[in-house]
């Protein structure tokens, strides 16, 4: 294929392939051409002209297939433009001539098209160029169009469009000529042509004037006669053309409206023409008054939906704001028409018209208008509903019987109220919260309006005022429980009227429905409302015969209703339930044939009406409560149940006597009970009577020929297989008017609407249900139910039993329940049944019997039985010739292996695909080719890897026929775009090959893809981006982004969802990866879409647009996810141009939110806030709040992202600035005014969904914005200066209308904001703490607020989310948080009071979580903030909030050192605790202060262990923290340690959960947490172990004893349990953290290889050392809680841990982390050496043992390798001087260690400087320590010490570390002279005072000496000076022996005095002129 990509056509290369890889290359060469062309240089382009035409026009004549003919045509056209058009007149005068010729052959016909399609091209481009030729080729095209086939006129509409479209007005003389031909094409029976012409005449209206006025009425009737049997493409195509007519004919564009002879029609005659068209269809005057006369006037559906679709266009083309403005004159004209009798004369007809108009005014309302002008027209619609209603009122109340209301204009107000309310609620449910104006203002009075049609006589009208207020409950929930209560306020004082009953009964019931959407609930206390109004009807009934079947059927839609708000609900109210359904049905069936003997038809009636009401509730409590469904109450269902299926049996004999006058009736009565049984599981009425009843009577009434057939559009796709329904056009859930498109296929049984089954009213959807006719209803449940017990029928039953429909349904539950059919006289039949349909005219017959036969071959699951069916098929398919049995064993070959795992046998796969391909290559049928085309792909796709071997031919088939079929067999090109779809998943990650086959395959690909692209088909074109999006995963590198992102781009706002889907689904899967380059492709793109400039706002901006008009739930998603992925591109410098986007969508409201609400003194601080103005100059206009919502998570999604991914000066405004400077990057913080301005307009808005988006995010900047310092202000934060900010978008969430879930969200902010510790100043924080405090007040008012408009649990929400966020505030200041003293005034005055509620809001969280075996125990009324009804709902909000609460409740009693202290009332208005904690003032339960803090302390630690036991998922760190805080704060007070300490069960149990927690939570901040807990924990042991032994040595008397009563662990055997001693776990603990640290500690990881987390010292963090020297802090403590024997237990391994770590710190390298271990260890080692045990009389020889076996260790540590000096001799020399000092004699007088260890000091005395300097220092203890430890080293080591000072006058010091050295050499020696005995003294300090005076330089050498040598001759003189006198008589016998050293001695002091002289003097001079006042510069 590369050959083909050059300027000529490679013709040699052409010459060598076969025909069909020719016509492959030529289209090759072609799509390369395209787009060479408009970039070659137009000088090589004119030279090759010549050649180049030549080669296309031998194209021309060489019968092109479609593809190619236009695309030749397109070529041959940008030819003659960019190069030289002079012989363009020639290819013309060339095409004329091959359309006239007179072959009629069929292989001449291409070439004709071609010349056809050749000459549109020519015109389109060259436009009047071809002035002179133009008026010769029309009537040539127009001459030719009369004899040519359909393919041949479509071609020829296809050309007068495009030259049209050239020529532009010059083509005025031909107008009416064209007009002429192309009204006959408009009326063709081929769909293509229609579509065709409707375009030509779209393109011919522009310029023809003539259209839109005086031919308009003309043009419509074509329309009208057009939409006659057309298709969805006719439709959508024609009513396109007939919208923009009439659209052009009332607002006429601008350069022809002042033509001659044009005028403007009004709106009126407009909508005349279409109401005319509705009401009589296409057909003249004179024939609609013969049809009116016979009374067969029906106008067709497809007419009526065309004229529906035209009205949409037309109202879409005159825009947004004609409609607003002339909404009211549209809506009486549409009103009028429904009204009409002719639109409405049988059910059917009234249910399609209705749809028709609710179809205008939603397309129209809900798709053009923003929400302010929503508002207004639903006021609009408003006003119709009440001047209808008030009509109808006054026509019933004229006495006058003649000018009375007849049943004819109620029928017709009806119909006008339906469709008005309907559209109503649509609007209301649309705008949700935002409609709250529309309900408060009183010129429309909406409420009053809706609730006045609750009692009009018709019933549609009722139900359609019901569902109305349901959509007003959903959008505003708050109004749920006020209308709830008028209805049933109403229903109660008008129980006598019949309508009334009615009205409000489904008012009630749809009320509750809506409850389902509203997540805040109603009342619980509404249940009861609403039972007691069911029994009260139930009961009633009887007795007034007039109404008693309207109070049967509203007890029942209550009950029903009921049902629907779930287990937590109705479980109160079941036993009640039960009784009523057990009245409805008599007691056993002998009672049954006793009522048949009694009663008339009215009574039958009421009672079949009563008892399919019971069953109905029965099933709504099936479906909303299976939680309920016990066995227990199953079996009282059953009895009931069983009456009803008996009465089944009885009801053909009622018939009987009693008319049809019951018929009804009795349908209902089955249909109810078909539907409960399918719901229950068959087991439980299966031993039955009744299965063998139901199953006869199924049996009836599915084969009898009573059974009305139901329409096969609604019964039989759910049977099909979604796959195989492509075969019968495009899906309904695939086009944006399947709501009217949907009435089609109704076919006689009509539409569904709400009034044939009112009890749907209460059914969980968005739009209003559409049950269908109770008799098409009942054949749907009967084949339902047949599916369910089929499998649970005998064998032998089975063989009578099989009916097509219901066999399907059968072998699906078979199937998927594993179940045999049975043997072969079962499968027979079936077998039968299934053949003979696979072979029926019904296309979705065939296809049903296809999926039916594949679940038979899954259920019989015998290889054999599928092999013998797959050559049936293949018996047929070779000898039958038509195409109907041809079309279903074709479609039979491709499922039946679709659910046995598909096809395994390469010979049986050879034999389908050879089959297929011959089938699909069959070009007289068409419809043969696409099912066979469709069954091909399905093999595909089944056989897998296995299909490999038929990839290039079937490419090649694909292909061939993808350039040959002609365009107007579109179903063919879309069978043929699946096979290419599955071929490429069969290649799937082969594509990415680099061999020349996969490079042809790909390219095979690329130019199918590129045939489907140009298709004019719109689903093709949808499989054509489907197949390039899989391409594009599998092989990316060759799918050209900058081609296929503009044609996405170009369908973004295509007519069709299909094809909006495939882009909007192709674009999710590219920005995934390449989000940059998408967005810059479609930057680049030029071409302006509708609505929105992609140039101006960028592909995102289009996006956001879409995304506001789309209603589909599925493109919405995947714009929305789109929208994330491209957002990943901020990383690239695109935050500006995003964050714009968003306040830009965000801006565009219709109408600003007024936050001015304020009216108390505090509106200065907020004057200056910025309000959220609508920004009219922005890009976007009136966009919805769904679409604002997603903007504002967009800007927490950036936020995230930048912290996620970003650079860290993202939030740093410092660094921002700095990296500003220097390069041209983005950061966010620098848009931090922006943000808060978002969250602002967010949080004021009048959406409550936006208010929750906006304060969500006010939380997160405040969350990741307020430590950030304000460069220009040091000391202050950015946060700081939109204090006024936050302020004002909180005000709006705490006044009383806010919803609770707002103001709920706003505490979080309000506490997050006062913690932040942005406002330091006590006054500004003010502000916002007086909102928290408002709400405080609000949560103690509590359960006396009268009027509850939400359930209970929202209130629990409410209440929890204030308590939380007061909970959240303290705690920072507890830690010293910013204005710490200023947070604990503001809490402390609340503190009182927000203690008792803690606690409260505690006690209820246990309560809720205790297991359900005691739930018997709960308190009957509920907790403090929960009811016991609403436990459920309640719990998760406790489950949020409770960690915090424990926090702070433990901080209190922290604060307050667990002291009761009565401040008095806390003005709390009601009861705290159903147990009030302990402060209940009945005498009964008085408890003292001591047992109320034991509640307390047990309630904290309660809930902490019971949470840190099982912490529910790796997320709820903060509620860990929380825990363990809070428990730490207990513990820092004495009380409760003490109360941990006395108990030993509890703190072992405690420590178990804390070694479960350290072992399965990594994160440092718990572990350390939990280290501190447990050192906590055991010096609460320590405390209660000390008590008892002073108490003990109190008591004995015992103080001057020596002996230490035997208490703590371990008693007098020294053994510990594990499981039960706190010992022993805390030992557990320190291993753990030790070993998990340092490995190398256990002699099992020693040796293996280090690395990964804690492999050795040097490796550990700073948090790593922490903990490891929490942990041996905690290991020193435990010897003091044991007894004598119990520490001599525990010692070994607290020795060796101790002995393990100080060699591991040893050995290896410090840090600045290790500095923190080394002292832990060393403070450790001295805590355990200096333990009272050790001097303990019955543990002393034991402990001074393995103290001298750990010295022993020590002392071996310097020979276990190098040690590096820095850290280790210093370190060992300091643990050695430890032991020495603290240990008693016995251990370190002991040889050898005692000269081991002198030998030790020896040698660090000739180490290196920082080593000498130390252990001199070291020395001083030693020497100045006991007699008995001090005396060997003294004698050992002095000798050293004066030898070496004697050497310092040789050396003198050149650094301070060795003049350290010496000083500290000098204090050593200092300390032994002082060490020894009186009589020894005055001979050392002779040899002191020698080495003192040798340090001192004369005056020569003391001015040139190193600083270090002058600080030592200072030192030394002033230690000679202090110790001289001390000593003064051996100092001057010295200076008398030594005169030497005497005038040394001298000369110092003369020179020290000279130099202290000379100081004073220098001091002196200056004090003369210095100021008398001297300023401090440092001010601290």
């Amino acid at each position: 294929m590369e050959r083909a990509h050059s300027l000529l056509l490679n013709e040699e290369a052409c010459s060598q392939l076969g025909e069909h890889q020719r016509a492959e290359f030529v289209f090759e060469w072609l799509r390369f051409l395209k787009k060479l062309l408009p970039a070659a240089d137009r000088a090589d382009v004119k030279k090759n002209q010549k050649c180049l035409v030549e080669q296309l026009t031998v194209i021309l004549i060489g019968s092109p297939g479609p593809p190619t003919r236009w695309l030749l045509a397109h070529c041959l056209a940008l030819l003659y433009r960019l190069g030289d058009s002079l012989t363009s007149s020639l290819t013309v005068d060339r095409c004329n001539d091959i359309i006239r010729s007179k072959d009629d052959s069929p292989s001449y016909l291409p070439t004709r098209l071609a010349a056809i399609a050749c000459l549109g091209a020519l015109y389109e481009q060259l436009g009047r160029l071809l002035v002179n030729t133009f008026k010769e080729t029309l009537a040539n095209l127009l001459k030719a169009m009369k004899s040519a086939e359909s393919q041949g006129r479509y071609e020829i509409m296809l050309s007068v469009e495009k030259i049209l479209r050239g020529l532009g007005v010059s083509a005025v003389p031909c107008h009416r000529d064209i007009y002429k031909a192309t009204r006959a094409c408009l009326t063709d029976r081929s769909m293509a042509v229609r579509c065709a012409a409707a375009k030509c005449l779209l393109e011919l209206q522009r310029e023809a004037v003539f259209l839109w006025t005086s031919e308009l009425e003309n043009v419509a009737t074509l329309c009208f006669r057009a939409f006659e049997g057309s298709n969805y493409d006719v439709r959508v195509a024609i009513s396109k053309l007939l919208g923009t007519l009439l659209a052009t004919a009332v607002e006429p564009k601008q350069p022809t409206a002042h033509r001659q002879g044009s005028r403007r029609s009004s709106l009126e005659e407009v909508m005349d023409l279409m109401t005319g068209g509705f009401l009589r269809g296409g057909a003249g005057f004179l024939r609609a008054s013969g049809d009116k006369l016979k009374g067969t006037s029906s106008v067709s559906k497809d007419i009526r939906i065309g004229i529906t679709q035209s009205c949409v266009v037309f109202v879409s083309c005159l825009g947004g704001v004609w409609l607003e403005a002339n909404f009211s004159a549209l809506l009486v004209l549409l009103m009028e028409l429904v009204s009409h009798t002719r639109a409405t004369q049988t059910p059917a007809d009234a249910v399609c018209c209705r749809r028709c108009i609710s179809f205008i005014l939603r397309a129209t309302l809900g798709s053009l208008l923003g929400e302010k002008a929503q508002i207004a027209a639903a006021k609009e619609i408003c006003l119709a509903i009440g001047k209808q209603k008030r009509a109808v009122d006054a026509a019933m109340c004229d006495g006058n019987v003649e000018t009375r209301v007849t049943t004819t204009d109620v029928a017709a107000s009806q119909h006008v109220l339906v469709c008005a309310l309907l559209e109503l609620g649509s609007l209301v449910q649309g705008l949700a919260s935002t409609a709250a104006s529309l309900l408060t203002d009183t010129s429309t009075a909406l409420l009053d309006t809706v609730v006045s049609v609750l009692l009009h006589p018709s019933v549609s009208a009722r139900l359609a005022a019901a569902w109305c207020l349901r959509c007003v409950a959903v959008a505003l929930p708050s109004q749920g429980a006020v209308l709830l209560d008028r209805c049933a306020e109403r229903l109660n004082a008008l129980k006598s009227c019949p309508e009334a009953v009615a009205g409000y009964s489904s008012a009630i019931a749809a009320l509750l429905g809506a409850v389902q959407h509203c997540p805040l609930g109603i009342p619980h206390t509404k249940g009861n409302v609403v039972m007691g109004l069911a029994e009260d009807l139930l009961r009633s009934a009887t007795q007034n015969s007039r109404i008693s079947m309207q109070r049967t059927q509203a007890g029942w839609l209550l009950l029903s209703s009921l049902n629907t708000l779930g287990p937590a609900v109705v479980e109160h109210h079941l036993p009640r339930m039960l009784v009523l359904w057990r009245c409805a049905f008599p007691p056993s069936i002998r009672d049954l044939d006793m009522e048949l003997r009694r009663g008339d038809h009215f009574t039958w009636q009421v009672t079949l009406e009563g008892r399919a009401g019971a069953l109905c509730a029965m099933k709504s409590l099936v479906i909303h409560c299976r939680d309920l469904l016990t066995d227990d109450v199953i079996g009282r269902l059953l009895t009931p149940l069983a009456c009803a299926v008996a009465l089944l049996t009885k009801v053909p004999t009622l018939i009987k006597s009693y008319g049809n006058l019951i018929k009804n009736t009795s349908v209902v009565f089955r249909l109810r009970v078909y539907e409960i049984l399918a719901l229950l599981p068959s087991k439980t009425y299966e031993g039955e009577k009744s299965f063998g009843i139901v199953l006869k009577q199924l049996v009836t009434d599915l084969t009898g020929p009573e059974n009305v057939v139901c329409s096969e559009l609604t019964l039989l796709p759910p049977l099909c297989h979604s796959d195989d329904l492509a075969l019968l056009g495009p899906a309904l859930q695939d086009m944006d008017q399947h709501y009217i498109e949907e009435q089609l296929q109704g076919s006689s049984v009509g539409g569904g609407t709400l009034e044939y089954d009112p009890f749907t009213i209460c059914v969980k959807c968005q739009d209003v249900p559409a049950p269908l006719p109770p008799p098409a209803a009942l054949t749907t449940a009967a084949i339902q139910l047949f599916g369910v017990i089929f499998p649970h029928i005998i064998v032998p039953l089975r063989y009578t039993l099989t009916h097509t429909h219901s066999l399907c349904l059968s072998l699906l539950r078979l199937g998927s329940s594993r179940v045999g059919l049975g043997p072969e006289e079962v499968r027979k039949p079936a077998l039968g049944l299934l053949v003979g349909a696979l072979e029926s005219s019904n296309p979705l017959l065939r296809c049903m019997a296809a999926e039916g036969l594949s679940r038979l071959v899954q259920v019989v699951n015998d290889p054999a039985f599928t092999v013998s069916m797959t050559l049936v098929s293949f018996d047929k398919l070779k000898t039958a010739r038509d195409a109907v049995t041809r079309t279903g064993h074709a479609l039979a070959l491709g499922s039946l292996y679709r659910y046995v795992g598909g096809i395994s046998s390469p010979q049986h796969l050879s034999a389908c695909v050879g089959i297929l391909f011959t089938l699909s290559q069959d070009s007289t049928s068409p419809e043969v080719q696409r099912w066979a085309l469709h069954s091909l792909s399905m093999v595909m796709d089944l056989a897998g890897p296995l299909y490999h071997g038929h990839v290039e031919a079937s490419f090649t088939l694909v292909l061939r026929l993808l350039l040959s079929i002609p365009p107007t067999h579109v179903e063919v090109h879309q069978s043929l775009g699946r096979c290419l779809n599955a071929l490429l998943t069969t290649l799937g990650p082969d594509l990415q090959g680099e061999g020349q086959s996969v490079s042809a395959l790909r390219t095979s690909c690329l130019v199918g893809c590129a045939v489907m692209q140009d298709s004019p088909d719109c689903l093709v074109e949808a499989q054509a981006i489907s197949c390039l999006q899989q391409l594009h995963m599998f092989a990316p590198r060759h799918v050209n982004l900058a081609s296929l992102v503009p044609s996405l781009c170009v369908n973004l706002c295509s007519s069709y969802l299909s094809l909006r889907r495939a882009v909007v689904a192709c674009l999710r899967q590219l920005a995934q990866k390449e989000a940059l380059e998408v967005s810059e492709h479609a930057v680049a793109l030029v071409k302006e879409l509708p609505h929105v400039t992609i140039k101006e706002v960028g592909l995102e901006g289009a996006l956001f647009s879409l995304l506001d008009r789309e209603s589909d739930p599925r493109l919405c998603q995947d714009i929305q996810e789109t929208l994330v992925h491209m957002m990943s591109s901020i990383a690239t410098g695109k935050l500006a141009h995003w964050l714009k986007l968003c306040k830009d969508v965000l801006s565009a409201s219709a109408g600003g939110c007024d936050t001015n609400q304020e009216e108390d003194g505090e509106r200065d601080d907020d004057a200056s806030v910025f309000h959220a103005k609508s920004e009219s100059s922005g890009p976007f206009t009136n966009l919805r709040w769904s679409t604002r919502v997603f903007a504002v998570e967009c800007v927490c999604r950036i936020i995230s992202q930048c912290e996620s991914h970003g650079h860290p000066a993202h939030f740093d405004m410092a660094l921002a600035q700095e990296h500003r400077l220097h390069e041209s990057t983005d950061f966010l913080v620098l848009h931090l005014a922006d943000l808060i301005r978002m969250a602002f307009m967010a949080a004021t808005d009048h959406s409550d969904k936006l208010r929750l988006s906006g304060l969500q995010t006010l939380l997160v900047i405040i969350r990741k914005f307020a430590a950030i310092p304000e460069p220009e202000f040091p000391g202050h934060v950015i946060l700081e200066q939109y204090q006024a900010n936050v302020g004002a978008a909180l005000r709006p969430a705490f006044t009383a209308d806010a919803p609770p879930d707002v103001t709920a969200k706003a505490c979080q902010v309000c506490s997050a904001w006062i913690a932040s510790g942005v406002v330091s100043d006590l006054r500004d924080l003010r502000r916002v703490h007086q909102l928290l405090a408002s709400s405080l007040v609000k949560v103690q008012a509590g359960k006396e607020v009268p009027s509850q408009l939400y359930n209970e649990g929202t209130s629990t929400m409410e209440t929890l989310a204030v308590l939380k966020a007061w909970a959240e505030v303290r705690p920072e200041e507890d830690c010293g948080g910013v204005g710490g003293p200023g947070l604990l005034t503001l809490v402390q005055t609340d503190l009182a009071t927000l203690s008792r509620l803690w606690l409260a809001a505690l006690q209820d969280y246990v309560l809720l979580t205790l297991p359900q075996d005691y739930s018997a125990q709960l308190p009957a009324t509920g907790g403090t903030f929960y009811t016991a009804e609403t436990a459920e709902q309640a719990r998760p909000h406790y489950c949020s909030s409770w960690a915090p609460i424990l926090h702070a409740t433990a901080l209190w009693l922290n604060s307050t050192g667990f002291i009761m202290v009565d401040d008095g009332p806390a003005n709390l208005s009601r009861p705290v605790t159903p147990t009030s904690m302990g402060q209940s003032t009945s005498l009964a339960s008085v408890k003292s202060p001591e047992d109320i803090s034991s509640d307390r302390l047990h309630l904290i630690l309660g809930i902490s262990v019971e949470f840190l036991c099982s912490p529910h998922s790796h997320d709820q760190m903060e509620n860990i923290s929380s825990c363990l805080q809070a428990l730490q704060a207990l513990l820092e007070v004495s009380w409760p340690r003490s109360k941990v300490g006395n108990d030993q069960v509890l703190s072992v149990e405690l420590l178990s959960v804390l070694h479960r927690l350290i072992v399965t939570r990594e994160a440092p901040g718990v572990q350390l947490a939990v280290l501190e807990l447990v050192r906590q924990v055991v010096c609460a042991a320590q405390e209660h172990v000390k008590e008892r032994r002073h108490s003990a040595e109190v008591d004995d008397g015992a103080a001057e004893k020596e002996t230490v009563p035997e208490f703590g662990e371990g008693r007098d055997t020294g053994g510990l349990v594990p499981g039960r001693s706190l010992v022993f776990g805390a030992l557990q603990l320190c291993l753990c953290v030790l070993v998990r640290k340092l490995p190398q500690l256990s002699p099992k990881l020693a040796g293996s290889p280090r690395g990964g987390q804690g492999g050795s010292a040097w490796s550990l963090s700073d948090s790593d050392c922490r903990q490891v020297a929490a942990a041996l802090a905690i290991l020193s403590d435990l010897p003091a809680i044991c007894s004598p024997d119990g520490s001599v237990s525990i010692l070994p391994t607290v020795m060796y841990l101790l002995m393990g770590v100080l060699r591991e710190l040893v050995q290896h390298g410090g840090g600045e982390a290790l500095d923190l271990v080394v002292p832990a260890a060393l403070q450790a080692l001295r805590s355990v050496l200096s333990s009272p045990m050790s001097r303990s009389e019955k543990c002393r020889g034991a402990w001074a043992h393995l103290l001298r076996c750990a010295l022993n260790t020590l002392l071996d540590f310097w020979d276990s390798g190098t040690p590096n000096p820095a850290v280790d001799e210093v370190s060992l020399l300091t643990a050695l001087t430890i032991f020495l000092l603290t240990a008693s004699p016995e251990v370190t007088t002991a040889q050898p260690l005692q000269t081991r260890c002198i030998d030790k000091f020896k040698a660090s005395l000739e180490s290196k400087d920082p080593v000498v300097s130390q252990s001199y220092q070291l020395l001083m203890s030693v020497f100045q320590s006991k007699t008995g430890v001090a005396v060997p080293f003294i004698q050992g080591l002095g000798s050293c010490v004066v030898g070496h000072l004697q050497g310092v006058e040789r050396r003198r010091p050149q650094s301070s570390k060795e003049l350290q050295a010496i000083q500290d050499g000098v204090r050593a020696l200092e300390a032994l002279v002082f060490a020894a005995d009186e009589t020894h003294r005055p001979q050392l300090v002779a040899i002191l005072l020698p080495i003192l005076i040798s340090f001192l330089l004369d005056e020569n050498a003391l001015s040139s000496a190193p600083a270090p040598a002058r600080t030592l001759h200072e030192s030394a003189l002033q230690d000679l000076m202090r110790i001289g006198p001390q000593h003064s008589s051996v100092f001057k016998a010295l200076m008398a022996s030594s005169p030497h050293m005497k005038a040394r001695v001298e000369a110092a002091v003369k020179g020290n005095q000279e130099s202290v002289n000379a100081k004073t003097t220098q001091l002196q001079v200056p004090s003369k002129t210095s100021p008398s006042i001297q300023l401090k510069t440092n001010f601290l």
